[in-house]
């Protein structure tokens, strides 16, 4: 039985990371294509663009269209090949990241991965998340390798919208369960082999960081500071997260993610505000104690994490929405079926509903 463990070549966390890029991408060539969220593109750009010419790499940025979609993904690539291009850079949030990566795949380039929130699991991964131009995701692209770098500049995450540093969390404390649950299964990860000690023990490191430093990470983020409770988030959201998803294996909290993004009320919240409701899901269907469940709920209330469907935007709750989820939950090929036990849409959709039930009475109780 194989066992596999995976993780981007390098990861760097610190202050004024991104004045160093230009050093860290000269070590693989000396043309890049920059792709930028918008943000990035307005606020950094300029100084970007100054820095890797005053070393002397040729740079062309490009604003990211907003979807990690097939027609991006070949808009960019066709733009590598026009300017002879040696490295990809992503700088951004988490699409903007999986885009970076599957063009660098597609055109056999090496990829650094810069971002500005932490607000995923993403950026360490060998894999791209593909959607839809519509933001309906459609499938995972596994990808031959992690990126060569990933680099955490803590000045730009600590000023980000502290929303997008909750949501990281959310998508965060999926991971030990979605591992555990992988690893009870015996099912295999990304890379195809089984789960391995190391990253079960990663992905529960990952979650008792969170529960630990959490609330007082999100506070501090909200003063715009970064202290040592950031620090150890932002590590929990990107690496621990990363090689703790990647090489613990995916489950029903992904899954339920993505059957969310059919139900167009739902497409305005971000990646890890669903992922955190899709884990309280998966910990009804596991028939967890409530003990675990109220460790999650209160966990999510503290940082401002939704516990409800109404939470996420649905508010006509109907069976035929609710079933329409379960059932893309449970497309052929989900993460969903790396649960230790027989999973279907009539499963799955009673856990959604109960799930909903739990979170709302946990909120009038409070």
């Amino acid at each position: 039985m194989e066992k596999i463990i995976q993780s981007p070549g390098m990861y760097i966390q610190g202050a004024g990371e991104l004045k160093k890029l230009p050093d860290r991408v000269a070590a693989f060539g000396d043309a890049v294509l920059a792709l930028l969220s918008g943000t990035m593109m307005r606020t950094k750009n300029d100084e970007l663009k100054a820095d890797f010419e005053a070393k002397g790499i040729k740079y062309i940025s490009e604003k990211f269209g907003g979807e990690c979609s097939d027609n991006e993904i070949e808009r960019l690539a066709a733009i590598v090949k026009a300017n002879d291009l040696k490295v990809v850079l992503g700088v951004g949030g988490g699409k903007t990241l999986d885009t970076a990566k599957a063009v660098a795949h597609h055109e056999g380039l090496p990829v650094i991965i810069a971002p500005s929130i932490a607000s995923t699991d993403a950026p360490c991964s060998a894999l791209s998340v593909v959607y839809t131009d519509d933001g309906v995701f459609e499938r995972y692209l596994v990808l031959p390798k992690n990126p060569e770098m990933v680099i955490m500049d803590t000045d730009v995450i600590k000023d980000a919208p502290v929303r997008l540093f909750v949501s990281g969390m959310g998508d965060a404390m999926a991971t030990y369960f979605e591992a555990q649950a992988t690893y009870d299964a015996n099912a295999c990860v990304m890379s195809g082999g089984h789960v391995t000690n190391s990253a079960l023990k990663l992905a529960r490191l990952c979650y008792d960081i969170l529960i630990a430093d959490g609330l007082k990470a999100k506070l501090a983020v909200e003063k715009k500071v970064c202290t040592q409770a950031v620090e150890n988030v932002i590590e929990a959201n990107t690496y621990l997260s990363g090689v703790g998803f990647e090489s613990g294996g995916l489950a029903a909290a992904h899954a339920i993610h993505n059957g969310l993004t059919v139900l167009p009320e739902c497409h305005h919240m971000y990646h890890g505000e669903k992922v955190a409701f899709g884990t309280l899901t998966q910990l009804v269907l596991e028939n967890r104690p409530m003990e675990d469940i109220e460790e999650v709920l209160d966990f999510c209330y503290a940082v401002g994490l939704p516990v409800t469907l109404e939470q996420l935007g649905v508010e006509d709750i109907t069976e035929e929405k609710i079933m329409a989820v379960a059932e893309a939950s449970c497309a052929e090929g989900e993460t969903i079926f790396n649960m230790p036990f027989e999973v279907n849409a009539d499963s799955v959709y009673a856990a959604i509903m109960a799930a909903d039930a739990i979170g709302q009475s946990y909120l009038m109780e409070d």
